[in-house]
């Protein structure tokens, strides 16, 4: 797979609907969220209009907010009122979110937004399950599109995640990934590299995607933990089905879900996230941030040194 960017090709921008109103405003999904709280804070940064739709209609500095649920079809038009432009976040927890973003992006169409940059990830190909049925669709319904691909986020062990919970209360990270490496990817370079993809004067019209600079095992990360908070953290190897239970069972995700997402820890110990990519740099203009430099900004800890675990 190529992700290489596109040449620049004004003739294919489009600037509004046919119908000649004007629609500049970007609507921002899960605005609240790891990568859309991102994404939204940089297009206000830029002075641009921004509806920013969260189901509870979170108030986010500089934006609109509006309530947004994508199991609810009444909130679409309210959402899209002036929109040209969407970053969207998939509906969390659903193994079948394409039953809710297709109607919602013909809806989008039909209304005039014209532009596209929908989050996936780099496990799910174009056509796979779950989100990969909505890109499969996209070039099919907008010109003008982008599917930002990132591996796992650097933030999983550093917010709310389940990794990172336990890291903090217990010390361990438990996974089915082995020894398999990950190019995890800091939620700023995922928003850096929407930005561009919302506003650049041509779309990419190709997936994008993202990882950091290194891949590391979780081993590693556990490792990089220990060594900026001074408290241990080790990683704990479960069996698949364990893994799926550990999911249901700390984070209440229905059965289905757990188990896709204990089938991706699997697919990681087999090496399918053991690479790294360009794309960040290539798309932004600089280089992808380390996990080290990410978890020490986001843990509000002192920049690391340059004597790091390495990533085997």
């Amino acid at each position: 797979m190529s992700t290489a960017h596109p040449a620049q090709d004004p003739a294919h921008h489009t600037d509004g609907p046919a119908d000649g109103s004007v629609r500049d405003a970007v609507l921002v999904t899960g605005a609240s969220g790891t990568t859309g709280s991102r994404v939204a804070a940089r297009l206000v940064a830029r002075g641009l209009p921004v509806v920013a739709a969260t189901r509870r209609a979170t108030p986010v500095p500089g934006a609109r907010a509006v309530r947004f649920d994508w199991t609810d079809p009444s909130t679409f038009a309210p959402a899209l009122d002036g929109v040209g432009r969407m970053y969207l976040v998939p509906p969390v927890g659903s193994t079948d979110p394409a039953a809710a973003m297709l109607p919602f992006l013909r809806q989008a169409r039909a209304a005039g937004a014209h532009r596209v940059v929908l989050l996936s990830a780099s496990s799910v190909p174009r056509g796979g399950p779950a989100v990969g049925q909505v890109h499969e669709e996209l070039p099919g319904l907008f010109e003008d599109w982008a599917v930002l691909r990132p591996s796992w986020f650097m933030q999983n062990f550093t917010g709310d995640h389940l990794h990172a919970h336990s890291a903090r209360t217990e010390g361990v990270i438990r996974t089915a990934t082995g020894d398999g490496r990950v190019g995890f990817v800091d939620a700023d370079d995922i928003a850096d590299v929407a930005v561009h993809a919302l506003t650049d004067p041509a779309a990419p019209r190709t997936d994008l995607v993202l990882t950091g600079p290194e891949a590391l095992d979780y081993a590693d990360v556990a490792a990089t933990l220990t060594a900026l908070t001074g408290s241990r953290v080790v990683h704990q190897r479960l069996t698949r089905d364990e893994q799926c239970a550990h999911f249901r069972d700390r984070t209440g995700v229905p059965g289905p879900f757990a188990a896709l997402l204990a089938d991706m820890d699997v697919a990681i110990a087999g090496g399918a996230e053991d690479r790294t990519t360009d794309t960040v740099h290539r798309v932004t203009g600089h280089p992808p941030r380390r996990f080290a430099d990410c978890a020490a900004r986001e843990l509000g800890l002192p920049a690391p040194s340059t004597d790091r675990p390495a990533a085997h």
